[in-house]
C-alpha cells in the first residue's frame, strides 16, 4: 500500500502564502500587528524556511515588512501592490469583495473607454475584424449560457481592446481586467445569462473600432463598465437579502 505523498516545500510555501495573503486582505491579520515566525511554524505545521519564504513573497507585495529589532509587521492597505494579480484575487475573496470590485471597476472606467477610443483611431483592419469575430463568439456563448467559454472570450475581448489601443501601459492592465472578470464569475456576481444589452455593447465596441468611430467606441465601452457595476450591486443586494430570509426554491431570471 502506497503512503501518501508528502507535500513539497514549494507546495507548502504556496499554500502558506495563500492563507496569509487572504487573512491580511480580509483583515483577520490586522494592519500593524506583529507576526511571530515561530508561531506561524507551529500553527501551520511548516518549517522556518517555508515561513521565511512566504514572508518574503508577501513583503515583495507590500503586505508585510520586516522591522529591525521588532519583527515582521502587517502593512496597511495603502502600502500593498494593489495591481498584483494575487493581491487582487485575495481582495476579491475577502468579505469586502463588492467594495474591491467597485474600486477596480472605477479604474476600468477610467482606462478601457479611452483604450477603445484609441483602438478606433489606431487599430489595423485585421485587429478590428478580430474584435468583431470575438464579439460574435461572445454573443453565441452568452446565448448558450456557457459561462466558462463566455468568461474566456470576455477576457480575450477586453485584452484585445487594450492591446489595439497601441498603448503598451494600457495593454499591461489586461491581467487586472482578467482578475475582475474572473472574480465576478467565481464569486457569483454575474447573471446566469448575460443581458442582451451587454452582448450588444461588445458588438458595438468592436464595430466602432473596426469603422474607426472613436466616439462611439468610447461610449459603448463606458456603458459596458457602468452596466457591470450596476449588475454587481443588484446581485450582491439580492444575495445578501436572501441570506437573512428563508431560502426560496427555484432560480431567479437575470
Amino acid at each position: 500500500m502506497k503512503t501518501p505523498k508528502a507535500e513539497s516545500p514549494i507546495d507548502l510555501h504556496a499554500a502558506l502564502v495563500q492563507r496569509l495573503g487572504l487573512a491580511i486582505a480580509d483583515g483577520q491579520l490586522a494592519a500593524h500587528s506583529l507576526l511571530r515566525l515561530d508561531e506561524l511554524e507551529e500553527q501551520h505545521g511548516v518549517s522556518r524556511s517555508v515561513v521565511r519564504e512566504a514572508a518574503r513573497v508577501l513583503s515583495s507585495k507590500g503586505m508585510l515588512a520586516s522591522r529591525r529589532r521588532f519583527g515582521t509587521v502587517v502593512q496597511p492597505e495603502e502600502f500593498w501592490n494593489l495591481y498584483d494579480p494575487e493581491v487582487i484575487r485575495w481582495r476579491l475573496a475577502s468579505s469586502r469583495r463588492l467594495e474591491q470590485l467597485q474600486s477596480l471597476n472605477e479604474l476600468r472606467g477610467a482606462i478601457e473607454p479611452q483604450a477603445a477610443r484609441l483602438a478606433a483611431e489606431r487599430a489595423s483592419w485585421d485587429a478590428g475584424s478580430e474584435l468583431v469575430s470575438l464579439a460574435a463568439r461572445l454573443w453565441a456563448a452568452g446565448q448558450r449560457g456557457d459561462q466558462d467559454e463566455f468568461l474566456q472570450l470576455d477576457v480575450e475581448f477586453h485584452a484585445a481592446v487594450l492591446k489595439a489601443s497601441g498603448n503598451a501601459m494600457f495593454s499591461q492592465l489586461q491581467n487586472l481586467v482578467a482578475e475582475v472578470l474572473t472574480g465576478r464569475t467565481e464569486h457569483g456576481l454575474m447573471p446566469h445569462l448575460p443581458h442582451h444589452e451587454a452582448l450588444q455593447l461588445h458588438v458595438d465596441v468592436a464595430s466602432a473600432i473596426q469603422r474607426g468611430e472613436s466616439g462611439a467606441a468610447h461610449a459603448a465601452m463606458s456603458r459596458i463598465v457602468e452596466q457591470s457595476t450596476e449588475e454587481m450591486g443588484q446581485i450582491w443586494s439580492i444575495h445578501h437579502h436572501s441570506d437573512s430570509a428563508p431560502q426560496a426554491t427555484g432560480q431567479a431570471n437575470h
